[in-house]
């Protein structure tokens, strides 16, 4: 069982931004930028590419509506996407707000926001 079974779960606590039956999307929290958001599906696959087709698509959907609240609550020029695949054995899509490509460089030192912090994010997104 991956960590984010167990976020899906509630065995680990986060701080939510959307649900469906099928998809959650979380705040990340060893983001890259402020409201740095996981994409996930409720259903355990590790690699992307492995999922159902209406899956994938349906969780690009998801992830469009998601990265349209985190826009108007997030000064960036734009929502980033990135799918790496590597860190947890469970498919995800990151959505990073930037204003340059360097912004979505996951060699680069990620931000340490505080759980207080990562709430206020996450409830200025989820209200917006």
């Amino acid at each position: 069982m991956t960590i984010f079974t167990k976020i899906i779960q509630g065995e680990i606590p986060c701080h939510k931004i959307a649900e469906s039956k099928d998809f959650l999307a979380f705040l990340d929290i060893a983001p890259l930028a402020k409201g740095h958001t996981l994409i996930i599906p409720k259903i355990e696959i590790d690699y992307i590419f492995d999922l159902h087709e209406d899956v994938l698509g349906d969780m690009m959907k998801f992830a469009k509506v998601v990265a349209k609240k985190i826009e108007k609550a997030v000064d960036c020029k734009r929502i980033g996407l990135a799918v790496i695949g590597l860190e947890v054995p469970h498919a995800h899509i990151h959505l990073v707000p930037i204003n340059n490509v360097s912004d979505i460089d996951f060699s680069r030192p990620k931000l340490a926001i505080s759980p207080n912090e990562l709430e206020q994010i996450a409830t200025t997104i989820t209200q917006g």
